[in-house]
């Protein structure tokens, strides 16, 4: 009886939907942690006795490591092999999870953070390029990187809700634990159901120097920014400074500048930057102010970002069909406008606010902002890219993303928030309105010139 083929191991095709489901387990983790600390900040910050511009770096620290060093984590997955940098990465994040979990004081969870961050930046190119390994097909990569992405944005959202009800019902430290065991889970089935790596082609050499000031100069930022130190701060601008240097002489950049010269990416990253910047903060904020100033508990406060996450998941739901109609100009506009109504109303905020009638409303129109304009900027991210190029695009929207978020959030919570009265969150709320606003202005600006805005730069696009 011939059944040893089928008995030693699945075929490819068995195994492609279980491979799929582990890897979009890990990315759920990844994603849950961005979002699982908010909650549960006052909690931290009582614990360590930390100031809202220290507890900023739980947040930024993650994202900061993470979007600084993604860019390399591909080129390395490219060099030493898929399934062997996913194995580290997930590795380096269960152990930097368990680190946080236990940290003794708030400078160690945050280098946890930052621990956790490197682990994402390899596990994450290399999860992407597996499923592309596994569904080379368009029409089937497509559908499995949808899949990829929806469970992703499920683990934004259930971040929020899960870092309520652990830290009322157990302990915010629970919030890092979680990933340990599900971690440990994917290391242990990853060999079992991903394809072992081949032989790799030359990759070129690593430009280790662009991926250092890229992770070093915004750190520099945010650290100049959140202490009042005018001279980090000058060392974060010229560390970037010699990070475009750098790329520009390189033979093999990080970021290579050339996709940066094509109007529509550069526009849509940066006005992805300003969005992220203003969204960041808006959660940050709202949840210091639903807790220090309306005085709701962890599990309240998790459960009042519930028609958050649902007006979310809605938007993202619907993006697709507004950018068939529209087109993705106006798509990614009606998103700016719907953020900016949202912090604007917030920025309005009193010393003793009503949930329903002060943070709803903001917070139902920052959510529907975030899932419409985001999605539409990664399409116009994407623009005109090829199969040569698409990886790097899409990378360096990803790197935009979360450094504009993380450098926001420190820049609009240094600049704005003082010892705890209201008047710090309006005028928070205030300067990321206008941020969302100079978006606008930026998007408007470059379809008057036929550039990022212009439906008709982009093929895909009917508007």
């Amino acid at each position: 009886m011939n059944t040893l083929p089928g008995a030693r191991a699945f075929s490819r095709a068995d195994r492609r939907t279980p491979a799929l489901a582990l890897l979009s387990l890990l990315q759920f983790l990844i994603a849950l942690d961005v979002t699982v600390v908010n909650v549960a900040l006052p909690s931290i910050g009582e614990r360590f006795h930390a100031s809202a511009a220290s507890l900023s770096w739980v947040v930024t620290g993650y994202t900061l490591v993470g979007g600084g060093l993604l860019l390399l984590g591909g080129r390395i997955t490219d060099l030493l092999g898929r399934r062997r940098m996913f194995l580290l990465g997930a590795g380096l994040f269960a152990l930097a999870s368990l680190t946080a979990g236990a940290a003794p004081t708030l400078p160690v969870l945050v280098l946890a953070r930052f621990a956790q961050g490197a682990g994402e930046a390899l596990a994450s190119p290399a999860a992407m390029s597996l499923i592309a390994l596994l569904f080379p097909a368009p029409a089937e990569r497509a559908k499995a990187l949808g899949v990829w992405g929806v469970i992703s944005s499920g683990g934004l959202v259930a971040g929020v809700l899960l870092s309520g009800f652990i830290t009322e019902l157990l302990h915010w430290r629970w919030i890092f634990g979680i990933n340990v065991p599900l971690a440990a889970g994917v290391l242990l089935l990853a060999p079992k159901l991903l394809p072992a790596d081949g032989p790799r082609a030359h990759a070129g050499r690593l430009d280790l120097p662009g991926a250092a000031l890229l992770t070093a100069g915004p750190l520099c930022l945010v650290h100049g920014v959140t202490e009042a130190a005018p001279r980090t701060i000058t060392a974060g601008v010229l560390l970037l400074a010699a990070f475009v240097v750098v790329e520009a002489r390189t033979r093999h950049p990080l970021m290579p500048l050339s996709l940066l010269t094509h109007r529509v990416r550069a526009v849509a990253n940066g006005v992805t930057a300003l969005l992220s910047a203003a969204l960041s903060t808006a959660f940050f904020l709202l949840t210091l102010y639903m807790q220090g100033v309306m005085g709701l508990g962890p599990l309240r406060t998790g459960l009042a970002f519930l028609p958050f996450c649902a007006v979310l998941l809605l938007a993202v739901s619907r993006v697709a069909r507004l950018v068939e109609a529209f087109g993705t100009k106006y798509t990614a506009l009606t998103g700016l406008a719907c953020t900016a109504a949202g912090l604007a109303w917030l920025a309005r905020l009193p010393g003793q606010g009503a949930y329903a009638l002060d943070v709803l409303p903001g917070m139902t129109g920052i959510a529907a902002g975030m899932g419409i304009g985001l999605v539409a900027l990664q399409n116009a991210a994407l623009s005109g890219v090829t199969g040569h190029d698409a990886g790097t695009a899409a990378g360096i929207q990803r790197s935009v993303d979360q450094l504009g978020g993380s450098l926001g959030l420190a820049v609009l919570v240094g600049l704005s928030m003082g010892p705890g009265d209201a008047g710090g969150f309006r005028t928070a709320f205030l300067h990321a309105t206008a941020a969302v606003a100079a978006a606008a202005v930026l998007l408007l600006l470059a379809a008057r010139g036929g550039g990022a805005a212009d439906d008709r730069a982009d093929p895909g696009d009917r508007g």
